[in-house]
């Protein structure tokens, strides 16, 4: 049975770094399983840079964009599992519902959710979760972005009771607000 942590914080502020940090601190192989489809230039770079980031650290890369529980239940040969991260997971599941393919709301999502938690929970190894904190700010003016944000919120809450740590990163500066190991 894996050990989950999530790692949660605002844009940039260093949490993505602190989980590989983590994932390489176990042994064994590393998957890095990826969420974010390269949609313009400059994501392009931005993903080129982590992939870059990531080579001296016995990583393999696997992009999947809405299917993470159905990869993770695949991924029993890697020790240490990252997914980075859930909150583009859940903009992946809005352009899906967007398409027509299913509805979306916080019922889906937590179901989704639990099938990525159950998935974890089954991986023989350490499943390492990264995720934004976007409820801090201030409410959205439109619908879809307060959606967004509910289903963030929704996706974060279930993620956090179910991870046997949780971390806070904030200006590069990881906080521990549960669990007994500590870490950096």
């Amino acid at each position: 049975m894996a050990r989950i942590t999530l790692i949660s914080g605002g844009s940039r502020s260093g949490k993505s770094a602190f989980a590989q940090r983590l994932a390489e601190e176990q042994p064994g192989s590393r998957l890095f399983l990826a969420t974010c489809p390269v949609t313009d230039p400059e994501m392009e770079l931005r993903i080129l840079r982590h992939v870059r980031d990531r080579q001296k650290g016995n990583w393999s890369t696997l992009e999947e964009q809405v299917d993470l529980a159905g990869q993770l239940r695949l991924a029993h040969r890697f020790d240490t599992v990252l997914i980075d991260c859930l909150t583009l997971w859940i903009n992946n599941l809005m352009f899906e519902a967007a398409g027509g393919k299913k509805a979306l709301d916080e019922d889906r999502v937590r179901a989704e959710t639990e099938q990525v938690l159950t998935a974890a929970r089954e991986h023989p190894g350490e499943v390492i979760m990264v995720t934004n904190e976007v409820g801090l700010g201030i409410v959205p003016d439109n619908p879809d972005a307060r959606l967004y944000r509910d289903l963030i919120g929704r996706c974060n809450q279930c993620a956090g009771i179910a991870a046997d740590r949780v971390y806070l990163v904030s200006c590069g500066i990881p906080i521990q607000i549960k669990g007994n190991s500590h870490a950096l």
